[in-house]
């Protein structure tokens, strides 16, 4: 079980104070990382020094891009500014990040890099046009990054998690006829914790994940398989 420890590693998770990232940096943090987390209004990409983020660390052996904000509309009421922050937050955060932190991990020779996902990567969802894009853009990033890096050392892959109790699903649990539908969907019956990240989180950060190089895993409680 040794090749699942991150003693001595140092990890980066954003939107990493509550949601999925806040149950990322947990595990990563109980599995022995230091981890240095950051929140999701913090990567506006107007003002932002992403380079900073990297450029500040000693070392970086993950990085997890988990950052993500959603706005919901019909696509014919999108805004220009809405879908401009969701793609901004969502991918443009997500690759130069995933930038700034190959270049810390190739010249290193080792490093992992995890893509949060969707099941809207794989589906086109209702009124969230921009940030079904963006995670669509997610997966081809990932399988992009790990054709280039793999052969160096640097793991690139994605989590896909399914239908979670986080902020960004409040509007479907309070809505009782979606929220019934996507609980007739799903396998387990339930939907998904935080919590039910830790084990994916952690083993792609780690060693025991070495010859994995774009993939996605998806944490859905069975929702594609249906």
């Amino acid at each position: 079980m040794v090749d699942f420890r991150l003693d001595g590693k140092v990890a980066l998770v954003t939107g990493g104070n509550r949601g999925l990232g806040r149950a990322a940096a947990e595990a990563l943090a109980e599995a022995g990382a230091s981890v240095v987390a950051v929140g999701s209004r913090e990567l506006d990409l107007a003002t932002a020094d992403l380079n900073g983020y990297v450029d500040g660390l000693d070392r970086l052996d993950v990085l997890v891009n988990n950052a993500g904000i959603i706005r919901r509309a019909d696509a014919v009421d999108v805004t220009d500014s809405d879908w401009d922050d969701v793609l901004s937050v969502n991918l443009d955060a997500a690759f130069r990040l995933s930038r700034a932190a190959g270049r810390r991990m190739l010249a290193q020779g080792s490093g992992k890099i995890i893509n949060i996902a969707s099941m809207l990567s794989f589906q086109g969802g209702v009124r969230v046009p921009a940030y079904t894009a963006s995670k669509h853009a997610i997966l081809g990033l990932t399988k992009a990054l790990a054709n280039e890096w793999a052969g160096r050392g640097v793991n690139v892959n994605a989590i896909a998690p399914g239908y979670m109790a986080t902020d960004n699903t409040t509007a479907l649990r309070e809505d009782p006829a979606r929220n019934a539908a996507i609980l007739d969907r799903i396998p387990a019956g339930r939907w998904g914790d935080p919590d039910d990240l830790k084990g994916a989180v952690v083993f792609l950060a780690s060693d025991a994940s070495r010859y994995i190089h774009g993939a996605v895993l998806p944490v859905d409680g069975g929702w594609l398989a249906r």
